[in-house]
């Protein structure tokens, strides 16, 4: 299998710091060059045909693309260390963990990031920075709830480390190019919560 990547990109990097806290190791990863428009070319959109990244060609040479899907299917590949949920309760609660963070958190951190940045311009035209600028202030706000839920809760989805914690780790860590730092802005469960989530071996491979 080959798994189409990007460096730097947040989506891409939660399917390999999945992939490595599963241990992983025998599935090519091929980088994609965003800034070069390879995504776009037409060789990557027969793969991925709305130009993202990442992408999994399976073997038999279908193409699973949506960072959710790719996970679920490693995760029946391989089920241990089980990441998604082990009873259909818990598969639920996990993914409305993983799906509140995807949508309220990263989304708004991306939308931020690409009409603000400058190094983003390439890549997202035209830029609107009062859209990104209001996103920033939204994305603050869901921060700040998720900072509650970590006082009451060690990890995003309850009592263990989970796929929702890969996908809120790969948002704050991209949150960076908004200048976005918990502890610094009175989010100190979340910033702990980041700083151990540092130390595993998958979050520090990038």
């Amino acid at each position: 299998m080959k798994l189409y990547v990007a460096p730097r990109a947040p989506s891409p990097r939660r399917v390999t710091m999945f992939m490595m806290e599963k241990e992983i190791a025998n599935i090519d990863l091929v980088n994609v060059d965003l800034n070069a428009q390879e995504h776009k070319g037409e060789a990557y959109r027969a793969k991925s045909p709305l130009a993202k990244v990442p992408a999994l060609e399976l073997d038999d040479g279908r193409v699973l693309t949506e960072t959710r899907a790719i996970c679920t299917y490693l995760e029946g590949l391989y089920p241990e260390p089980n990441l998604m949920g082990t009873t259909f309760e818990e598969r639920a609660f996990i993914e409305m963990a993983d799906r509140r963070v995807e949508f309220y958190l990263l989304a708004g951190i991306a939308n931020t990031v690409r009409h603000t940045h400058p190094g983003l311009a390439v890549l997202e035209q035209p830029q609107f920075p009062d859209f990104g600028h209001s996103q920033a202030q939204k994305m603050r706000d869901v921060a700040q709830w998720f900072d509650q839920v970590l006082e009451r809760q060690p990890w995003m989805a309850g009592p263990r480390f989970t796929i929702a914690d890969i996908t809120a780790f790969c948002a704050i860590e991209f949150a960076r190019l908004m200048k976005f730092n918990p502890g610094a802005e009175g989010m100190p469960a979340l910033q702990a919560w980041r700083d151990r989530v540092a130390e595993r071996p998958s979050a520090k491979a990038h």
